[in-house]
């Protein structure tokens, strides 16, 4: 009787594991460091998935938007967070993704927010992107999305990788040579307020260099994943004034094999929550429909289509 009853208790609870797992869809999304705004936000993301669509979301750290879309292709990953620039060389197979080729095994599930290209210094002598020849620079992992955002910022200033001294640094390392005066500046492309900057302007007197202007026109020309915005006074302790800079978008992908059911089920999970989400992640507040389908440059996958179908919104899907 007690065996009956033991097999009882361990059925049931398989049931109760299935009933909560949505019928046992499980997804691993992967998001970035653990110093960035997707690590974050993507764990806020992963939690209404799973409790409002029923499927079951590890969220996980990993070197970002490159990383993220060689995961979904290797069938490591199901959702990723990206930077919306670094999807359309994947789609394209140019810069990050010229040697390896073009990588379609994913599709957009929805733009999510504004991914500032921040160019930090404690330098009070670097008022522009033009004082930073012959400075110290990190500029991300080679080949990753910041890298290529800090070269655009570059060539528009008419600079290039040789005119600086360049560093390839993640979010929090390059945090803590700017502290230690290894580098002069550093280039960090994520939502502000970003982690690592947060931290470095409340214990040190820092600064945000603008990226507007002339240079700003030329790199929007070349790049139309580019768009203006302003980084409001008092993101950061000690910022008094607004700092003007460019922008690509933060976007959920998704495995293109996944089942359309689950991926309609999970963008309304995100969409229908939008207050609750901005109230656990401040970058929630930047959730809309209108910003979740603009300016994306890979096609949807057909689950997310059709949520948004339902709210008056048409878009390209695969």
């Amino acid at each position: 009787m007690k065996k009956i009853i033991s097999i009882i208790m361990c059925l049931a609870l398989v049931f109760a594991l299935t009933a909560c797992n949505g019928g046992g869809t499980k997804m691993t999304m992967g998001t970035g460091g653990t110093a960035g705004t997707y690590y974050g936000y993507g764990g806020v993301l992963g939690q209404y998935i799973t409790n409002k669509a029923g499927i079951g979301v590890t969220v996980v750290s990993t070197d970002g938007s490159k990383a993220n879309i060689q995961g979904i292709d290797a069938g490591n990953y199901q959702l990723g967070t990206v930077q919306s620039d670094v999807m359309s060389y994947a789609w394209d197979g140019t810069r990050a993704f010229q040697e390896e080729g073009k990588i379609n095994t994913f599709r957009t599930v929805a733009g999510l927010y504004a991914e500032a290209v921040q160019l930090v210094t404690m330098k009070s002598d670097i008022k522009s992107v033009a004082d930073l020849k012959g400075k110290s620079v990190s500029i991300g992992a080679p080949g990753s999305g910041v890298y290529f955002n800090a070269i655009d910022v570059l060539a528009a200033a008419g600079l290039s990788e040789n005119d600086i001294k360049a560093q390839y640094q993640s979010f929090a390392d390059s945090a803590d040579a700017l502290k230690d005066g290894k580098i002069d500046a550093a280039f960090i492309v994520a939502g502000a307020p970003t982690p690592a900057i947060t931290e470095l302007f409340t214990t040190n007197e820092a600064y945000l260099v603008p990226i507007d202007g002339e240079i700003a026109e030329k790199i929007m020309a070349e790049g139309p994943f580019y768009t203006v915005y302003t980084v409001p006074a008092g993101t950061y302790k000690g910022q008094t004034e607004d700092v003007k800079t460019v922008t690509v978008k933060a976007t959920l992908i998704v495995n293109a094999d996944a089942a359309e059911d689950d991926v309609y089920k999970l963008t309304a999970a995100i969409f229908d929550n939008i207050d609750s989400i901005a109230a656990e992640n401040g970058k929630g507040a930047e959730l809309s429909l209108e910003n979740a389908t603009e300016g994306m440059t890979v096609p949807f996958h057909k689950g997310a289509a059709k949520y948004f179908s339902e709210k008056g919104i048409n878009v390209d899907s695969e």
